[in-house]
């Protein structure tokens, strides 16, 4: 077994999962980092009608840095926006009817803080893929960890940095494939063969 440390994202890429259910790797999510922007730590893509559309949890900015301080704002109602959004981008996929109940839960969610809102999100995903995989959070922050550290490694605004299959996406025939979206893409287009499609996932 390999002990990665995994940072906590909000309905993570199709890349995060591959690393957290890869049963040679022991789980272990990062809670006490500095807080970065523009990450997937607060922002899920997903396939839109007009391509790539970012869905962000929006904060509170009260001073605090530590990822496990960062509280979401709910002066707007995002929850209900992302929805929204989701049930637009994806209900004439083959699969969302079947899961939308189950993916409803992550927004009936009112969490005070970011990472408890994520593990939650988490948690509801793994269900919905039919996979138990534990995980541990971290005791502190070590900015050379003896863990293997995927902390920056998987990039919102940069290509992924793993190799994956083409699969049909809703939009695709307008705008061709789009890698690495939120796992719940994946999920929405190919059901209940999500899970052997992540295992099939590997580093370029």
């Amino acid at each position: 077994m390999k002990n990665v440390l995994l940072p906590v994202f909000y309905m993570p890429p199709v890349s995060w999962f591959s690393v957290f259910l890869d049963a040679e790797n022991e789980a272990i999510f990062e809670q006490f980092e500095n807080f970065p922007k523009q990450t997937y730590r607060n922002r899920a893509n997903i396939y839109g009608a007009n391509g790539k559309l970012s869905l962000i949890i929006p904060i509170n900015h009260n001073g605090k840095r530590e990822f496990k301080d960062i509280e979401i704002s709910y002066r707007e109602d995002w929850r209900t926006l992302h929805w929204k959004s989701i049930k637009t981008a994806y209900q004439s996929s083959p699969y969302f009817e079947y899961y939308e109940d189950k993916f409803k839960k992550i927004f009936d969610l009112k969490e005070k803080f970011l990472l408890d809102f994520n593990l939650k999100g988490i948690e509801i995903i793994q269900q919905i893929l039919k996979t138990e995989k534990a995980q541990s959070l971290n005791k502190e922050y070590i900015k050379n960890p003896e863990e293997i550290n995927y902390r920056e490694r998987f990039s919102a605004k940069n290509p992924s940095e793993f190799e994956m299959a083409e699969y049909y996406q809703t939009f695709s025939d307008k705008y061709g494939f789009l890698e690495d979206l939120s796992v719940l893409d994946l999920i929405c287009n190919k059901g209940p063969e999500s899970l052997t499609y992540i295992k099939n996932i590997k580093l370029k």
